[in-house]
């Protein structure tokens, strides 16, 4: 752009909105889980499928999903993210066996992957880069603001609701979210992006599903032959995308950027929070809950303090990335 977009920060607005129910819909799960398993009668493998039936899609094809959103339409695949998710929100809401609830969960997972990187390419493309730092620290915080909403929404609802009217929190903030879009974020995609690389996508979906599905089923069932067999194709998967991405003139990924201190430390740092912040929450929930005896709500309200330390950390990174 030659001029910055006047409506760019109203359409940043419509971004982390998106974002916020991307993220949200983990959190608000966390504490629907309890009631969750009283009505279904979930195994403690069931809820784990459960809570990852939404991760394993999201991780797989968010990668792919950004690169198909760069060369064909940033805005098109929002909407398309957005419309899937939505949907994946009302079957779950009208689930009623441990199958079901796996399948909308994952169908919002799917989704998520369109969401997640098209908000922030769509970001990216829209400010200049002036003011390029201050817009991501904003949309970073909205994870903050997800994780203190989903559990209190939750929780709220719960309080005189079933477990199913967590997933309808989802639904009219993606409708909006549609709306808004429509008008106020601008249509968008990469120029000169050349041929999608395929065979690159396809080897990162199989390398990354096989490692969740690994770690879960390993974890549950031990380490039986289901979770080692998985496991090998993760790491043969790993070593062929490597070398494909290594050679490839167009890659999927710039597996070479990874190894700049700056970006391989900012990726393994990021990997690591997330890591270590949801899975506390979903066993302080857990804890909350089942030991202690706190209702969905309160359960909700402790759970603050995680969400502020998060916004205090986006809006500190604003001052400290330009440094």
């Amino acid at each position: 752009m030659d001029q910055p977009y006047p409506r760019r920060w109203a359409a940043l607005g419509v971004l982390c909105l998106s974002l916020l129910i991307v993220v949200m819909a983990n959190t608000a799960l966390i504490v629907a889980a309890p009631d969750m398993t009283r009505d279904l009668q979930l195994t403690s493998s069931d809820l784990q499928w459960v809570i990852d039936g939404y991760t394993v899609p999201y991780a797989a094809l968010m990668l792919l999903f950004g690169v198909i959103g760069d060369k064909y339409s940033r805005r098109g695949a929002l909407f398309a993210g957005l419309l899937v998710f939505g949907g994946g929100a009302v079957f779950g809401s009208l689930a009623d066996s441990t199958t079901s609830v796996i399948a909308a969960r994952m169908v919002m997972g799917v989704g998520a992957a369109i969401i997640m990187p098209a908000t922030l390419s769509l970001l990216v493309a829209t400010f200049p880069a002036a003011e390029r730092a201050r817009a991501i620290a904003a949309w970073a915080a909205t994870s903050g603001l997800a994780i203190a909403l989903g559990p209190l929404l939750a929780g709220w609802l719960l309080e005189t609701r079933s477990w199913h009217s967590t997933f309808l929190i989802n639904v009219p903030i993606a409708a909006l979210a549609i709306v808004a879009a429509l008008v106020l974020v601008p249509p968008s995609k990469a120029h000169g992006l050349g041929r999608i690389d395929w065979i690159g996508g396809l080897l990162s979906v199989v390398t990354i599903g096989c490692l969740v599905f690994a770690i879960i089923d390993g974890f549950h069932f031990g380490w039986g032959a289901s979770a080692l067999i998985a496991s090998a194709i993760s790491v043969v998967g790993l070593m062929l995308f490597l070398a494909w991405e290594l050679r490839h003139p167009q890659p999927l990924l710039n597996v070479r950027k990874l190894g700049e201190r700056a970006v391989g430390g900012a990726s393994l740092a990021v990997m690591l929070v997330f890591l270590t912040a949801f899975g506390a929450m979903f066993f302080v929930a857990q804890q909350f809950q089942f030991v202690l005896g706190f209702g969905p709500l309160d359960t909700g309200v402790r759970l603050l303090p995680l969400a502020a330390a998060v916004s205090v950390g986006a809006a500190a990174s604003a001052r400290l990335t330009p440094r």
